[in-house]
């Protein structure tokens, strides 16, 4: 029986062979590597599968996975051979979304945006200029929506949330631009157009991304800030543009300016300034 592999991702499967390399931990990094892709995949995963995606001696692959089975991580099916996330991963889950109220402050809002407005409403938890992780969705239930799921990963700086990150998240001007050059969109803007609209966040206190990132999408997205004002989440809304436009965007705008500023006084941070005048929108 041949492996199956999970679907082919070359960018991912680059940062993930990087990453291992550039570790000073490079056990950690294999056993982090390994678990995501596992949890990414479709389907059980024999060894051999897990060490091509990630460039691993199969041997080496072998160890890391039987230490994985080992703390119940990972299950192991022994008439297969192959694969799988096992539940103890939830535990780390759920010790973490206990320590962080942001799901549950936010849940409810995403829900009644996501209902008011017709559209996909994500919180995504902010790690540094890595990458965003998705940590709670709500969906309007409408014929044609967009989709995303809980542990989704996605590059820090792309689309309207990476907007949200250059402008408030205190990173210097070199970093930006070196991350800048690594993203990938459907219609990429100019680094100058990008910077520009950057600056039009910060002032604005939210960012929009039409049709950069994925053609004929709109992401509109909101920071939230944790103690002493440091950027942890944003919440984004994302629908296809030409019904956005009709659904009254600048309420959108307007709402999800409100909700940001409301979870980060919750959470214990300082929200970016309140703007004054919407006629710019």
């Amino acid at each position: 029986m041949n492996d199956q592999r999970p679907p082919r991702t070359p960018r991912a499967d680059r940062e993930l062979v990087h990453a291992l390399k550039a570790s000073k931990a490079p056990a950690i990094s294999r056993a982090a590597a390994v678990l995501r892709l596992l949890g990414k995949s479709d389907a059980p995963l024999g060894v051999q599968a897990v060490a091509r995606e990630l460039g691993l001696v199969p041997s080496t692959c072998l160890h890391v996975l039987r230490a994985l089975v080992a703390e119940e991580f990972v299950s192991f099916d022994p008439e297969t051979k192959r694969y799988s996330l096992e539940a103890g991963v939830l535990t780390l889950a759920r010790h973490w979304l206990r320590r962080n109220p942001f799901n549950d402050l936010a849940q409810p809002v995403l829900d009644r945006l996501s209902k008011a407005f017709g559209v996909t409403m994500l919180g995504v938890h902010v790690v540094g200029l890595e990458h965003i992780v998705v940590v709670a969705v709500s969906q309007s239930g409408q014929d044609l929506q967009l989709s995303a799921q809980i542990g989704s990963r996605f590059p820090g700086l792309i689309s309207a949330t990476g907007r949200c990150i250059a402008a408030f998240g205190d990173h210097s001007q070199q970093e930006l631009e070196a991350r800048f050059s690594t993203l990938r969109w459907d219609d990429p803007p100019a680094l100058g157009e990008w910077k520009k609209q950057v600056a039009q966040t910060r002032v604005r206190g939210f960012a929009v991304d039409a049709g950069n990132y994925i053609s004929g999408v709109t992401v509109v997205a909101v920071p939230v800030f944790r103690a002493r004002g440091k950027l942890s989440h944003a919440l984004v809304a994302i629908g296809i543009g030409s019904a956005m436009r009709r659904n009254r965007l600048p309420a959108l705008q307007d709402a999800l300016l409100t909700a940001g500023h409301t979870l980060s006084h919750q959470l214990g941070g300082e929200a970016s300034p309140m703007p004054g005048d919407n006629a710019d929108r």
